[in-house]
């Protein structure tokens, strides 16, 4: 039998903070660049990583993802026994809820981990031994197949999703930061800083690369003005373009149509 100590969550209680469709930005990301993955298992397993006082998050991605694969199955996990409780209403074919933390309590390794505005209350000395942890609960990759394995997302938004900022982790550890906002109110792209995942949010000072991109981007975005008059959607779209002549951007105008723009994580990672 495991002792008391070893079979506790691992982790601390969030302030639990959640409002329905508060993570579509990061979940149409999801389904649109891991779909593929979760299809081609045959049985796939996504996990809602804290997700908050009120279970919507965990509904609304279990629908999001079964539109792009149908097999899928979502567990949420809460550290907050009261929390799962209250959520049990809720279970249904393909969704149940655990008690739990950061050791994942799930029979085999999943598909996908989101975790959202989980770390922000975190020190950011304890983000890379989180992300090491979860990442090693991802199932594998398989040179095989092609598979490219498993997904940590973890990145941190605004109270009802019009600004997020995500870091998306394979088993291997960090690949990309995507940053998405809802571009009718969006006045500068910098204004996306406050949104930065705690990997990253302290490092928006000079001499930090994220800090750079940051102000690159608000230069090309005072450069598209002029596409304002066609709306704020062909303004990003310009400015983004013009940061691929300088920055890793690994998408295309299919996603910066909805408002994002993917950068490889080396690009960004903070300086040592």
């Amino acid at each position: 039998m495991a002792s008391r100590a070893t079979s506790r969550p691992v982790g601390t209680v969030t302030r639990g903070t959640t409002n329905p469709n508060r993570l579509r930005r990061m979940d149409r990301w999801i389904a649109a660049t891991h779909g593929r993955e979760l299809r081609r298992a045959a049985d796939p397993v996504a996990v809602d990583l804290g997700y908050g006082a009120a279970p919507w998050t965990a509904v609304e991605l279990l629908a999001r993802l079964r539109a792009v694969a149908p097999r899928t199955r979502v567990v949420g996990v809460e550290i907050d026994p009261a929390r799962v409780a209250a959520a049990q209403p809720y279970a249904r074919d393909g969704l149940v809820f655990r008690h739990g933390g950061f050791e994942v309590p799930v029979p085999r390794p999943p598909l996908l981990i989101r975790a959202a505005n989980v770390l922000r209350q975190y020190d950011e000395g304890e983000v890379g031994a989180v992300w090491e942890r979860l990442c090693a609960r991802l199932a594998p990759g398989d040179a095989v197949t092609g598979s490219a394995g498993g997904l940590l997302v973890e990145g941190t938004c605004d109270e009802i999703g019009r600004r997020h900022v995500w870091v998306a982790l394979g088993p291997e550890g960090p690949r990309t930061v995507t940053f998405a906002a809802r571009l009718a109110v969006l006045d500068h792209p910098s204004d996306l800083a406050e949104r930065l995942p705690k990997a990253l949010i302290h490092r928006n000072v000079p001499g930090e690369p994220v800090h750079a991109f940051l102000r690159d981007f608000d230069r090309a975005w005072a450069a598209a003005a002029p596409y304002a008059s066609y709306g704020a959607r062909q303004r990003w779209i310009r400015a983004v373009r013009a940061l691929t002549a300088d920055w890793p951007v690994t998408d295309g105008p299919g996603r910066w149509r909805q408002g994002e723009i993917t950068v490889r994580w080396d690009a960004l990672a903070p300086r040592t």
